[in-house]
């Protein structure tokens, strides 16, 4: 072995001086250095042949044999997706993908299936898309026969545990919380939304309404209705021999019931081409996310090749015009791209998008319509049409790569009901394509009249750029809260309520200090650890909060509605949800409540008995919510303040509980040196003060 390193260096080093030589004797000679450099011709690829054949109970396989290395991948692709879900229930089809595997089955429990795949170095996944679902098992062929029918009783036995239901539905929803974050997130979802309809299967967003609708039994009756043999194709790729995969195949597969065959129903999609110019503010970014166009078309157009030309003409990565002309000559883009979406099941999009500085936003958008308007008036160059087919055609040779990809490309053709020869049917008419169809397709397909423009970007330093498009139409993009209607309205003794509120105000601040601002020093304890905090409260809605935190510090800003965090060094926008959480806890402080004691609508609710003490009980009305103090008879301090909040990564309400005691008084106000926060009945936190400034 070390010799044969060693020649295989000496081969190189030799290789690699006579290339050397001939670009030294091409440089002294004029010549081009690469004419003079030999390469080996590369190995063709050898497109296999794939074996189909379909089971008594309506199972289709494909078998392709690759002895190359000796693993098994088996594929399978379910008729099924989740355009079938009522939109009261959006995300039941992801969610219920996510469980068949996390949830393991009765005869593998979770647990004992993640130890066994470990073990043998396999994996098991599945997932439900919009359009399918999906299962792939990759495993030695050593470990096969053992495994197939572990991944069959994945496929059609999933157990469906609660915890597992309930954690996916928590992780769903933490994503909603986060789903605001980004701006080309934002500006890629709304549009959709704007060309599709908010309210149809396309455009509509999972919600956290959505996802409280989801039951155990809804996860059961989807996977019963769809994952049976009727609606499945299987493909098989590795090292097997083909007439014994057969017989492991009808072995494990061939006992499954045949069920219903699933009728993929896609609505029809109702576009009424139009202009608009639609804007959502987003004040904490310094430039401008950009998508405009209309709606696109179907797969099985016979004009589907000419169009795909035409986009990459428009917008074919560095050789696009969009990005040669608006990113390279102008200087207008960060990124700028494109696409002419042509969908298998329903109409696809049409679109350009560009990130832009909020000051060129409207010179932008101006320079990309120019384009499209562009391809229909003037014919492209015949170097533009070369140069397009070469970068599709060359590029066309990545499709067939390996095994497995011919291999899937053949099932997504089955599946979505297009030829076998789909792919070298497209390649052939790309050839064929001339300058004369390219102008044709975008005189007939483009619509730059009738353009749906969104921009995403902060309203404050775009200005009135937007309105050469129209009127603005401003997009909500809030993230609505389950069960956010009308809070209960508590009735008591409003007369004895509002007296035991002054007593409490004057209690924790008196009547003659005026509070501004409170500095409160020491440490927190959360999960674990505790950690040094410092909080300065500028009322009635500022923060800054600075904390030593294990990874260094952290400093959170607040200031009438939004915010930022810095922790090593970089600075981020807090999330609007964050935000708004921050705000509504800061409102809900006794502080707070204190300060605005005549707004807030006390009711005395009589007493109630804590720990073995007996409290006044009062609610009070803080941001539409309700707010119950538990006041210390002796002291009228607020020991105890609880209430309902919403919590965006639980995606539910929680009750949250403060326990305040240790109170100690600096210069008129007094506050709790320790505070215990419970969040539906367990602890979540502590914090221990050292000391409170006022006014300073």
């Amino acid at each position: 072995m070390k010799r044969f390193s060693i020649l295989c260096v000496l081969v190189s080093l030799i290789t690699f001086s006579t290339q050397t030589t001939k670009v030294a004797h091409a440089q002294q000679t004029g010549e081009s250095p690469h004419e003079n450099l030999n390469f080996p011709e590369l190995n063709d690829f050898q497109r296999p042949e794939v074996e189909t054949y379909t089971t008594d109970n309506g199972i289709t396989f494909y078998l392709v044999e690759d002895t190359e290395l000796p693993l098994i991948n088996v594929n399978a692709r379910i008729r099924t997706g989740g355009v079938l879900v009522p939109n009261e229930k959006a995300g039941l089809a992801s969610i219920t993908g996510t469980v068949m595997r996390s949830g393991g089955t009765e005869t593998y429990p979770a647990d004992s299936l993640n130890a066994l795949l470990e073990n043998r170095a396999a994996s098991i996944e599945t997932g439900i898309s919009f359009t399918n679902g999906t299962a792939s098992m990759n495993v030695l062929k050593e470990d096969f026969e053992n495994l197939i029918p572990v991944f069959v009783d994945v496929l059609t036995n999933p157990a469906f545990p609660d915890e597992k239901i309930e954690l996916a539905k928590t992780q769903t929803k933490s994503s909603i919380s986060r789903r605001n974050d980004n701006i080309q997130q934002i500006g890629t979802r709304e549009f959709q939304r704007l060309i599709y309809g908010p309210d149809t299967r396309y455009g509509r967003n999972t919600e956290y309404e959505t996802v409280n609708n989801i039951s155990r039994e809804d996860l059961v009756n989807f996977h019963d209705e769809h994952f049976t043999a009727e609606n499945m194709m299987v493909g098989v790729v590795g090292d097997f021999d083909s007439e014994e995969m057969k017989e492991k195949l009808e072995e494990t597969f061939g006992q499954l019931p045949a069920g219903d065959e699933t009728t993929l129903e896609f609505p029809e999609v109702d576009y009424e081409p139009q202009s608009s110019i639609n804007f959502i503010n987003k004040p904490d970014v310094n430039q401008s996310f950009v998508m405009l166009g209309h709606i696109g078309g179907l797969r099985d157009n016979p004009d589907y090749a000419k169009v795909q030309v035409m986009n990459q003409v428009l917008s074919g990565g560095f050789s696009g015009r969009l990005l040669q002309i608006v990113r390279s000559e102008m200087g207008l883009a960060y990124s700028v791209y494109g696409r002419y979406g042509m969908n298998s099941f329903y109409p696809g999009v049409f679109y350009a998008g560009v990130q832009t500085k909020s000051s060129t936003t409207a010179e932008a958008i101006d320079a990309i319509i120019e384009q499209i308007e562009r391809l229909q008036n003037e014919p492209i160059t015949e170097k533009e049409l070369q140069d397009t087919k070469d970068q599709i055609l060359n590029s066309a040779v990545f499709e067939y790569d390996s095994y497995e990809e011919v291999l899937s490309q053949q099932m997504s053709y089955a599946y979505r009901g297009l030829p076998s020869n789909a792919f070298e049917q497209y390649i052939e008419d790309v050839k064929e394509t001339t300058i004369e169809d390219v102008q044709s397709v975008a005189q007939e397909y483009l619509d730059p009249g009738n353009l749906q423009i969104l921009v995403v970007g902060n309203k404050d330093e775009i200005g009135d750029q937007l309105e050469k498009y129209g009127k603005v139409n401003e997009i909500d993009i809030s993230i609505p809260e389950p069960g956010s209607g009308e809070q209960e309205v508590v009735k008591g003794d409003a007369e004895k309520g509002q007296q035991l509120l002054n007593q409490m105000a004057d209690a924790v601040i008196s009547p003659d200090t005026e509070l501004n601002t409170l500095t409160v020093s020491g440490q927190v304890q959360q999960q674990g650890q505790t950690m040094q905090t410092t909080m300065t409260v500028d009322y009635p809605d500022a923060i800054e909060q600075t904390i030593q935190a294990p990874m260094g510090k952290v400093q959170l800003s607040y200031k009438g509605g939004s915010g930022t965090m810095t922790a090593g060094g970089q600075e981020r926008s807090l999330p609007p949800q964050m935000a708004n959480s921050l705000k509504s806890t800061l409102n809900k402080s006794f502080v707070s409540i204190a300060l605005n004691a005549g707004e807030v609508n006390p009711q005395f609710l009589g007493t109630e008995e804590v720990g073995g003490t007996t409290y006044n009980k009062l609610n009070v009305t803080v941001d539409d919510s309700n707010v119950a103090i538990l006041l210390n008879q002796e002291t009228n301090y607020p020991d105890i303040i609880r209430y309902k909040q919403f919590n965006p990564q639980m995606g539910s309400e929680v009750t949250v509980e403060n326990r305040h005691s240790d109170w100690n008084t600096v210069d008129g106000v007094a506050y709790p040196y320790t505070q215990v926060t419970i969040i539906n009945g367990n602890e979540s936190g502590k914090a221990t003060y050292e000391s409170h400034e006022v006014n300073k």
